[in-house]
């Protein structure tokens, strides 16, 4: 991990402002304030006039914005994750003001419920209503604001898809709170939510307590698509790397359907299944991903070659066509669908029928395309049947 946050340094140092980040004075009618805001814009967002981009509010943006995005570069970068755009609030001077909570009742403050409607009626709006964003949303906070996070899932009609919680001071009927919110209605969601906490052991031991106690009860939280993950960073070297350790680690979760097929996520979810089930896996995966995040994917060729022996072996490749039109579905201009019908077509002993597979396949690819010469000796194979 620390070799990993090298890496996050270096990606955030080269990349937030080498691409298009914009310092917005916000006017907000909600707090009667001008307020200072960082927008950064990926680097395809200008590049791509097809894809949205799924967006990320970032607290504390004076200590935690330039961190996320280079977070966000680097798993991009790693095709891990899609670009995001985010938002980074500044509270440099307004944390206690903004996200503050009474001690006795743990309610929030009335200056922080201000500053709750400011995120959920103006900032958001106002970016979806400016940028090219996506369904899936993403906040983020520490300490504080970390704590401050949790109300969000208060709402009826969830908001955001992915809560990230670092080293959080958290109010002392946290666990109640949460409990009133109903979290079980988020079953109801055609969707997916994370909630990732990050400890800290180098905090005090009432605070630690504290975080651990809601941690176990976040994770009897039995509901299907609401994934909790706790980190305690026992062996983190320092406090300080908490917060970029934390927020990697949130990606690797929050962002795993993004990603393409693992050696474990084979093995645990796609292994055993029949060959119309394997194909429907990796359709849901492409569509999900397509949705909630905006990428234009297309699709993976690992991905296809990890369910490639399950299609060819089971069922006597029976189901070849279906594998060829649903990689047709998802990447129309991909060669590999017209692969997959030509071996269809082939294995049944319908020459002219897989040559025009194979032809139409060979008719999509770059003749620069190292591998278009192989692809080309299916159609003459098939050509000297003929002959």
């Amino acid at each position: 991990m620390r070799i990993l946050a090298l890496l996050i340094f270096l990606f955030s140092s080269c990349f937030v402002f080498s691409q298009e980040t914009i310092f917005k004075k916000y006017n907000s009618e909600i707090l009667n304030e001008v307020r200072d805001v960082s927008i950064y814009l990926p680097k395809s967002y200008n590049k791509d006039s097809i894809s949205n981009f799924p967006l990320a509010i970032v607290l504390d943006g004076h200590k935690l914005f330039d961190v996320y995005v280079g977070v966000s570069n680097y798993y991009s970068y790693q095709d891990n994750a899609p670009e995001q755009i985010v938002v980074g609030i500044d509270m440099k001077n307004t944390r206690i003001k903004d996200a503050g909570y009474d001690l006795i009742t743990s309610e929030l403050t009335p200056d922080s419920k201000n500053f709750y409607r400011f995120l959920r009626d103006e900032i958001i709006p106002f970016v979806e209503a400016s940028y090219k964003t996506s369904p899936f949303l993403t906040i983020v906070g520490e300490s504080l604001t970390a704590n401050f996070i949790t109300h969000f899932l208060r709402e009826k009609y969830p908001i955001f898809n992915a809560y990230i919680s670092l080293n959080p001071s958290l109010s002392e009927d946290i666990n109640t709170q949460i409990e009133s919110y109903k979290l079980s209605n988020l079953s109801d969601e055609d969707n997916t939510f994370y909630f990732y906490m990050a400890g800290n052991p180098y905090a005090n031991e009432k605070k630690l307590a504290k975080i651990k106690k809601f941690a176990t009860y976040m994770k009897s939280v039995d509901i299907d698509n609401f994934n909790v993950v706790y980190d305690d960073f026992s062996n983190s070297p320092s406090s300080s790397s908490v917060i970029g350790e934390g927020i990697s680690r949130a990606f690797a979760k929050v962002f795993e359907i993004y990603s393409g097929i693992t050696k474990d996520e084979f093995e645990e979810k796609i292994k055993n299944l029949s060959p119309p089930d394997a194909i429907s896996y990796l359709e849901i995966k492409y569509l999900d991903i397509e949705f909630l995040f905006g990428s234009n994917l297309g699709i993976r060729p690992a991905d296809v070659f990890a369910i490639e022996d399950i299609i060819l072996d089971k069922e006597n490749g029976d189901y070849l066509d279906d594998f060829g039109t649903m990689i047709l579905k998802l990447f129309p201009s991909s060669e590999m669908g017209h692969y997959y019908l030509g071996k269809y077509y082939e294995s049944g002993k319908d020459f002219k029928g897989a040559l025009e597979q194979y032809r139409l396949g060979y008719g999509k690819m770059d003749p620069k395309d190292p591998n278009a010469d192989l692809f080309y000796q299916n159609v003459e194979r098939l050509l000297n049947k003929e002959n």
